[in-house]
């Protein structure tokens, strides 16, 4: 809604948008348009971009919030949102494809729910740097982000950078191997030092080889591993945590996403309700 995007968006961000509480005149989607890199967009009336690009947008993000809420409140410890994960978009400015800060609006539910949640990690596993809610969190005792991306791809954000409290920078091309070892090791770090009550786990599958923008060369068997490690270890520790798909830029990547929640149910990693 309006009212829960505003406990992070600004007013005039989001009639940049042309939400249908902020209705467009005519055919102005020029802010979308580059958010989404569609230039077309430019183009289309604004009731179109409305219903088929941001509306399905704040589904997903509502439905990042509501999965935060089933992992704290259902008793499960655990939920996946099959979407969100809009890494790129801050309170006032959205960008590589993200129109709103669903993980900024996640942790700020966290924050004021009425658990009280103290100690939120954000660990980011697109291939991207998340920038958005970097620049969202950056004076943010009460959340720790850990971030691994390869550096040298967009969206190079130095500023942002500022915010990461332990970052993983992924040369073009890196391997399950390298890719694996260097997670386990600094997820193990970022949990002894932070000790958090909640993960946030930004899943993107840009990380697969062959995909067009993440130009790493991580096999399926390596993201069903690397999401096996990060379920693992909040089992382990009995700590909540919600999963966000992010990005993925290759057909395969739907099929690689539920191999790899199947094997974390075959490997007890998702408790359901007795």
């Amino acid at each position: 809604t309006l009212e829960q995007l505003l406990a992070v968006h600004t007013q005039r961000y989001l009639a940049s948008l042309k939400v249908e509480t902020h209705p467009a005149s005519q055919w102005w989607s020029l802010n979308v348009a580059k958010i989404a890199e569609i230039p077309p967009l430019l183009f289309v009336p604004n009731y179109f971009v409305q219903r088929s690009y941001l509306r399905p947008m704040r589904f997903q993000t509502g439905g990042s919030m509501l999965a935060a809420r089933v992992a704290l409140q259902s008793g499960l410890g655990w939920a996946i949102n099959l979407g969100g994960g809009f890494h790129h978009c801050s309170a006032d400015r959205g960008g590589g494809f993200c129109p709103y800060a669903d993980i900024t609006l996640t942790v700020r539910m966290l924050q004021t729910s009425e658990n009280g949640i103290e100690r939120i990690l954000i660990v980011d596993l697109d291939a991207h740097q998340g920038n958005g809610y970097e620049r969202d969190l950056m004076d943010d005792g009460g959340v720790f982000i850990m971030d691994m991306y390869n550096y040298r791809i967009y969206p190079r954000d130095h500023t942002a950078k500022l915010a990461i409290r332990r970052a993983v920078e992924l040369k073009p091309h890196t391997d399950d191997e390298e890719y694996l070892r260097k997670l386990k090791h600094c997820l193990h770090q970022s949990l002894l030092e932070f000790e958090p009550n909640f993960i946030i786990y930004n899943a993107g599958t840009d990380v697969l080889k062959g995909d067009p923008l993440g130009l790493l060369d991580i096999t399926p068997e390596g993201v069903i591993e690397r999401d096996e490690i990060v379920f693992r270890a909040a089992l382990e520790r009995s700590i909540p945590l919600v999963m966000l798909l992010s990005g993925g830029y290759l057909r395969s990547s739907a099929r690689v996403i539920a191999n790899s929640i199947v094997n974390l149910r075959d490997k007890a990693l998702l408790p359901t309700m007795e």
